[in-house]
């Protein structure tokens, strides 16, 4: 059985977060939780709310009161491109330079071992 969570439009660039998913793509939902709880990046914060929405959702579909991470496999993780927003900065002599601030949707989709 699996679910997933989506995190969308999440005001960090894509390839930060995606620094992050790399350490815990495949690997057990246990694993994973400790992984992000220590790892010294902003991002970890936004990768863990999400990866726990999805064993919530996994728990909520199997009708089951307490599952176990250990049991849980993280089977797909990746970073999607979200919009960007677009600002413009005053340069020197007249010109301007445009700001790029992006975001990102981050899906992450969890099944049990058996």
């Amino acid at each position: 059985m699996e679910a997933r969570a989506i995190a969308r439009y999440v005001r960090s660039s894509p390839r930060k977060m995606r620094l992050v998913i790399d350490l815990i793509r495949g690997k057990s939902a246990a694993e994973a939780l400790a992984l992000l709880r220590l790892t010294n990046k902003r991002a970890c914060h936004v990768a863990e709310m999400t990866l726990r929405s999805a064993l919530a959702n996994l728990q909520a579909k199997a009708d089951n009161p307490y599952l176990d991470p250990s049991n849980v496999m993280i089977k797909q993780a990746y970073v999607d491109n979200g919009p960007m927003l677009k600002r413009i900065q005053p340069a020197p002599m007249g010109r301007a330079y445009r700001i790029r601030k992006r975001s990102h949707h981050l899906t992450i989709v969890v099944e049990t071992k058996d």
